[in-house]
């Protein structure tokens, strides 16, 4: 059986959290933290990241690489369509969102959700750039009603769980939400995909890990 390693609160976590459940592939989950420093992770993640998961044949790291395993590992139900190019754009959406959304906003976090302090200058590059790449990113996305067109694919595992994260740091640190001011309705798509089992499950648990967590604090 695969094991997920990771934590509930991990968005990249959860994208391949939403995978396996879409997949409907059993597997189980093990608690790890980012940055560990134990010999058995470095193995499996030599840069100590979450998530990565464990199988018989051996370890996969790299939330992009290891969706796209499980899509190999068991095509049906399929989060790729079969068409090659058509594949490619739903991949072309990950990347959008992965690397042009969700990484940029990323420098916002530590003042949106943990109370670190960040410099104007920080906080004007990242702006500058999310509103550029928000722009070239609706060029692509469809909402009809998922990101890559009528069909839950790839591209929604990585929508669904970094979007909201770009909404709210933004509006956190820079009083603004820009996906919503630059015309992404990302608060509709996640209601239109809150029905689905996989996302239910996903939320139970990353809000149960959120309260776990609170709880210590």
């Amino acid at each position: 059986m695969i094991t997920l390693c990771g934590f509930p609160i991990s968005n990249y976590y959860n994208k391949v959290k939403l995978a396996l459940l879409e997949k409907n592939i059993a597997f189980q989950e093990a608690v790890v933290m980012t940055g560990s420093k134990d010999e058995a992770v470095l193995q499996d993640s030599p840069l100590a990241k979450v998530p990565f998961i464990r199988t018989a044949q051996g370890a996969l790291c790299e939330s992009q690489v290891i969706v796209e395993y499980l899509e190999q590992l068991q095509p049906t139900p399929a989060l790729l369509p079969a068409d090659a190019y058509a594949a490619a754009k739903v991949r072309e959406l990950c990347t959008y969102v992965d690397l042009h959304l969700e990484l940029v906003a990323r420098d916002l976090y530590g003042a949106a959700f943990f109370g670190r302090s960040v410099d104007e200058a920080t906080k004007e590059r990242v702006r500058t750039q999310l509103t550029r790449n928000i722009v070239a990113f609706k060029r692509l996305a469809r909402f009809e009603p998922f990101v890559a067109g009528p069909t839950f694919s790839l591209a929604d595992c990585c929508a669904y769980v970094s979007l909201p994260l770009v909404g709210t740091a933004t509006k956190s640190v820079l009083g603004q939400d820009v996906l919503l001011e630059t015309g992404v309705d990302w608060k509709g798509y996640i209601k239109a995909l809150s029905n689905r089992p996989s996302v239910q499950r996903v939320e139970v648990d990353r809000k149960a890990a959120f309260a776990a967590r609170a709880s210590k604090t």
